[in-house]
């Protein structure tokens, strides 16, 4: 028999109104007639032009005439070196000409899902019984690119969900690629990716036991200056070097945004077809410090790599991709402390089996165990976590989907030891939640999922995405499912 579930009236759908500028590729050719075009035109007829422009959209986007400065200067980098800039240019062509290599981009016009909550780092001006909270979403738009959303609520002293009125303008981050790398560190994940070692040595001889993102750029260019002719074997080789070092960046809001208004985009080539279903949690160390972590799957159309954010505020964003053995496949969830004085964290790197892996280092782990293979009926495809565990008095509560017959995904729960989570101690025989007739609907049908829960007041707060298109809350009492997993 199932324990009885409480669906909350809180939900989250795709809203096309959401958009952020991003930047028009048209290729090296098209970049380079359509600068000239500009470059042609009378000076009044550009003011005019742009004028216009920003009349058009200008309510619609903060710092407008910065975007498209920086876009300017990305065509520019297109077409160099073949093309030179002339020595003046008006700031009304500069603007005007990074204008066209601009575009609005409907960040979630097609789904908006696959949430996790935390509590908030800000808890001031609540009332009594009352928590702040951050949800993060999958969102999703035009050709199915994935980014990773935030709103803000608070769940009051009743359990209820009341969350804050969205803000206007929407924006993707400043970023910055000034990541400080390890030399040893990083040949070894390119060893893991099966890079050419006789590419990689050349390249990495040149620099330093550290090194940052232009000095390796400035060794890859000296490598190709001095080997013309290069196999496509070799060439894939320096692709995949870049690659590597171009998913770590950090990125920076202003602190003059509403959290609902900030967008982490798909940045470097890694991420170029999406990020998909961050999973936070809020960490205590040993010494008390709290940071957020969440891992979530970058991918660029053919590869997913495993990859970390970290962050103390939601404005500062630091991204780094995660090494070794038990960061492969998806499904990555790390515990909210360090167990038995090491960082945890749950996966499911064969697909199937759930597993736990333990490390010194939280952005290198080595080969996981299995601690839970599919059981039931309803879960017989495969099982996993669908976010971080949860530390109860009774054991690590952690809540799992399954997928069953017609591949019809639910949730369940089961609960792993304190001091040992390898073991598991209890689980949920039948399903926690499964998609109602209302829910069952969608991009993908018969599938609820999440990323991560709460607990407030003894009640465990659950969102959850419905069939890759929106997304739902529901609780549950705490006291009551903790007896029903142990009790049966």
């Amino acid at each position: 028999m199932r324990i009885i579930v409480n669906r909350l009236p809180n939900k989250f759908y795709s809203n096309y109104k959401q958009v952020i500028i991003r930047f028009l590729d048209l290729g090296e050719e098209r970049t380079r007639a359509l600068i000239t075009k500009v470059l042609e035109m009378e000076e009044s007829e550009a003011d005019k032009t742009l004028t216009y422009t920003l009349r058009e959209f200008s309510k619609r986007h903060r710092n407008l005439t910065h975007k498209f400065l920086k876009h300017y200067r990305k065509a520019l980098e297109l077409v160099a070196p073949t093309f030179t800039e002339p020595e003046q240019v008006s700031m009304v062509k500069k603007l005007l000409i990074g204008s066209y290599f601009s575009m609005e981009y409907s960040i979630s016009s097609a789904a908006f899902f696959n949430p996790s909550i935390v509590e908030s780092p800000d808890q001031t001006g609540l009332s009594e019984g009352s928590k702040r909270v951050i949800v993060s979403f999958r969102a999703t738009g035009e050709g199915h690119i994935s980014s990773i959303v935030f709103h803000t609520g608070v769940i009051n002293h009743l359990g209820e969900l009341e969350f804050e009125t969205a803000g206007y303008h929407v924006d993707s981050a400043e970023v910055t690629k000034r990541y400080i790398y390890e030399k040893e560190s990083f040949q070894k994940k390119l060893r893991e990716m099966g890079v050419d070692e006789l590419v990689v040595k050349p390249v990495m001889d040149s620099l330093a036991d550290r090194f940052i993102y232009g000095e390796l750029l400035k060794s890859v260019n000296g490598y190709l200056a001095e080997n013309n002719s290069l196999e496509e074997e070799v060439k894939r080789s320096i692709k995949q070097m870049i690659w590597l070092a171009d998913s770590h960046y950090t990125i920076h809001f202003s602190r003059d945004t509403h959290i609902s208004e900030r967008v982490i985009f798909p940045t470097s080539y890694t991420e170029r077809k999406g990020i998909e279903d961050a999973r936070f949690v809020r960490f205590t160390d040993d010494n008390g410090e709290v940071t957020y972590y969440a891992t979530y799957s970058a991918y660029d159309g053919y590869v997913a790599l495993q990859k970390l954010i970290v962050t103390k505020d939601f404005y500062t964003f630091e991204i780094k991709p995660l090494h070794g053995d038990g960061t492969q496949n998806k499904n990555l969830a790390l515990f909210p402390r360090k167990v038995g004085g090491k960082y945890a964290m749950l996966s499911r790197v064969d697909g199937i089996n759930s597993y736990i892996a333990f490390s010194d280092n939280i952005n290198v782990w080595p080969a996981p165990v299995r601690i839970q293979a599919p059981k039931y009926p309803w879960e017989f495809i495969q099982i996993g976590n669908c976010g971080s565990p949860i530390e109860t008095p009774e054991g690590w509560l952690v809540i799992t989907h399954g997928v069953g017959p017609m591949r019809q995904y639910a949730l369940g729960a089961t609960l792993l030891d304190l001091n040992d989570p390898t073991r598991e101690i209890g689980r949920l025989r039948d399903p926690l939640l499964v998609p109602n007739d209302e829910e069952r609907e969608g991009y993908v049908p018969n599938v609820v999922y999440s990323c991560g829960s709460i607990v407030h007041n003894g009640q465990l707060i659950v969102p959850y995405g419905l069939s890759d298109t929106g997304s739902g809350f529901m609780s549950v009492s705490l006291r009551k499912l903790l007896e029903k997993i142990l009790n049966g």
